[in-house]
């Protein structure tokens, strides 16, 4: 894993007389994704530069450094990831000819795109990349981005320049980058703690979307195409077994996790003690002829503390484990710090042990296996099952009687929320429950049930006069899967798949993982298990209709159900009483009238009544709040430079 930046002029501009140099520049803004070395190459003809922040993860020599020509020089490749089926990769060329000089996987890319072509060439990689490869003979440009959005990719033209970069200072480091700000993305920060792909907190700079191809030539505009689509090669009829489908799953997640151990460096694994990491290591340590390093964070409050059921798995399956506890104090010194970690506004309170649980990690090894991915894959959000059940109950009433039953959810005071899901809730699943109610009720009211999911996604504030000058118009759009008779759970999944998974969950972990130069991978998301298990039908996918019964009754090889079977906890934090206690300060400070005018993005009165709310315990605001402070944290940092 990598850093990656670069430009290319456009039709009619005038050449950078030095692109290398230039690239250089950009690529050193991102140096905390490879600290283990820089280089850059750039031709003046056509006005292209590719630059290279090195993490070196397999073949430590410089026989492994980038940027890097193919063996016939016409393609020059700078890419930050990793390509896991390298090796079959490699025998099979070599065979048809090829020979090579090292043992990277960046030099068998090379070989590949040289034999069947670019677009080609990615259709038969596993793993997960952002790659900028040049093509000196058709002076072509492509920015390719992975299946499932791991690995990031931003681009805009600047004073027709086209720029590109793993992150957004990369661009922000050329001299023609403009910072625009766009008030419809910090709109849509308030709604979903994130901006949702192609846009970016400013106009005219976009991410690359996920599984996409963009392509310049000299002279012409950028071309975007997709080289694959969840669902595209139909359903799987072949298995209507549950049995048959668990033994797959195993057959496909263990080839996964073997090739995703592959390292020149130390590797280890995130354990939360969920079953989503549990299955990850659980087979990492059943392929392993030694003990797999774990690593999990805790916290004192035990309604969100999983370290201990971490320990467990640990010890059951004989991994050599490393906990840390975050207490309140850490995070007030963490605080500070997001914007380094995030160079756009970005809200999952998750980022915090992310973080830390990265940074204690990196500590022993350079490459972490994680379990992200699984509940989007295996269907564990709760919320799938919830609205499920919800729409089928209630989904036949008129609408304005579903309204005036989601309006009243909507009006309950907090206090009587709280009392009464007490009794039956731990306090870690009850936190945040006026938010989540709300939320229920405007899902409720919903004319269909894909805006019913629409309005689950909504996690903060869906207010069009907080942020000034928004007309709320960056919002998700009503998820349609591939199929006509596809059911609400499925559609749901997928919606996040394109939207929530890799501009929330992947961006989280990759910035945070990055900002202390550590490698995560993500086997649950390797494109092949996430193909077979959406082709399942719907009822062998299922199982028992238990969250995730597929993947647990893989579990259940390696663990007891005793370990497996408890209720779904995030991983969140007390993001509310955090900030009604030791982040009080800091979060005053950024709100008050005075702060929240200096860069003039929210209505203050606004802000201060959420605020005073929160604080009296009238309702708890964290998630809305928190996601205003981010931005507010973010402009700190970016918006003045």
């Amino acid at each position: 894993m990598c850093g990656i930046a670069g430009l290319m002029a456009m039709a009619g501009r005038p050449r950078d007389s030095d692109p290398a140099a230039t690239a250089l520049r950009m690529v050193d803004a991102i140096a905390h994704r490879g600290p283990d070395g820089h280089d850059s190459w750039g031709d003046a003809e056509p006005g292209v530069g590719l630059g290279h922040r090195r993490l070196a993860i397999v073949d430590l020599t410089p026989t492994g450094a980038q940027p890097m020509h193919s063996a016939n020089d016409r393609y020059v490749i700078s890419y930050n990831g990793e390509v896991y089926n390298f090796r079959e990769l490699r025998a099979e060329l070599e065979k048809s000819g090829h020979k090579f000089r090292g043992t990277s996987d960046t030099e068998v890319m090379l070989a590949a795109c040289v034999q069947w072509g670019p677009e080609k060439a990615v259709q038969r990689f596993v793993g997960m990349f952002a790659i900028a490869l040049f093509d000196r003979q058709t002076r072509t440009l492509h920015l390719v981005r992975d299946r499932l959005g791991v690995k990031p990719l931003y681009w805009t033209i600047a004073d027709g320049v086209l720029l590109f970069g793993s992150e957004l200072r990369a661009l922000m480091a050329h001299p023609s980058f403009r910072r625009e700000i766009d008030r419809e993305a910090i709109s849509a920060v308030l709604r979903y703690s994130y901006i949702p792909a192609p846009a970016t907190i400013f106009r005219g700079v976009y991410k690359l979307p996920a599984a996409s191809i963009l392509s310049v030539r000299a002279g012409s505009e950028p071309i975007i195409k997709s080289y694959w689509q969840l669902g595209a090669g139909g359903a799987n009829t072949g298995c209507r077994d549950f049995a048959e489908a668990t033994n797959k799953v195993d057959e496909i997640l263990r080839d996964a996790i073997r090739l995703r151990m592959i390292a020149d460096v130390p590797l280890g694994a995130f354990l939360s003690g969920g079953a989503d990491s549990s299955t990850v290591v659980a087979i990492m340590q059943a392929v392993s002829n030694r003990p797999v390093r774990t690593f999990t964070i805790g916290f004192r409050d035990a309604a969100y503390d999983e370290s201990g059921y971490a320990r467990q798995v640990a010890t059951h399956l004989g991994t050599d484990h490393t906990d840390v506890v975050l207490a309140p104090k850490d995070a007030l010194d963490l605080v500070g710090q997001i914007p380094e970690w995030f160079d756009e506004p970005f809200a999952d309170s998750s980022q915090l042990p992310t973080y830390l649980v990265s940074r204690m990690t990196r500590e022993h090894v350079t490459v972490a296996l994680s379990g992200d991915g699984g509940d989007e894959v295996f269907a564990g959000y709760p919320k799938y099952a919830l609205l499920d059940r919800i729409w089928k109950s209630a989904g036949g009433l008129p609408q304005p009687m579903r309204a005036m039953l989601g309006r009243g959810l909507s009006a309950m005071p907090e206090y009587i929320l709280r009392h009464t899901v007490s009794a039956f809730m731990d306090p870690g699943r009850a936190e945040r429950i006026g938010e989540k109610a709300r939320r229920l009720g405007v899902a409720l009211a919903a004319p269909s049930s894909d805006e019913a999911a629409l309005a689950l996604a909504m996690v903060g504030i869906d207010d069009g006069r907080i942020v000034k000058g928004a007309s709320g118009s960056l919002t998700l759009t009503p998820p349609h899967a591939p199929g006509e008779s596809t059911d609400l759970v499925s559609r749901m999944q997928y919606a996040d798949m394109q939207t929530y998974l890799p501009d929330d969950i992947l961006a989280k972990v990759d910035r945070c993982s990055m900002a202390v130069a550590l490698e995560a991978r993500e086997p649950l998301l390797d494109h092949r298990l996430v193909e077979y298990v959406w082709s399942l039908p719907t009822a062998t996918k299922r199982g028992d209709g238990s969250p995730k019964a597929l993947l647990r009754a893989v579990l259940e090889r390696y663990l007891p159900r005793t370990m497996i079977d408890r209720p779904k906890r995030g991983f969140s934090v007390p993001l509310g009483a955090w900030l009604s206690g030791p982040l009080r300060g800091w979060a005053e400070e950024l709100l008050t009238p005075a702060s929240l005018a200096k860069h003039d993005f929210f209505d203050a009165d606004r802000v201060q009544a959420l605020w005073r709310r929160h604080l009296s315990g009238a309702e708890d605001n964290s998630t809305g709040l928190w996601n205003i402070l981010m931005v507010r944290a973010w402009a700190e940092r970016w918006h003045s430079l």
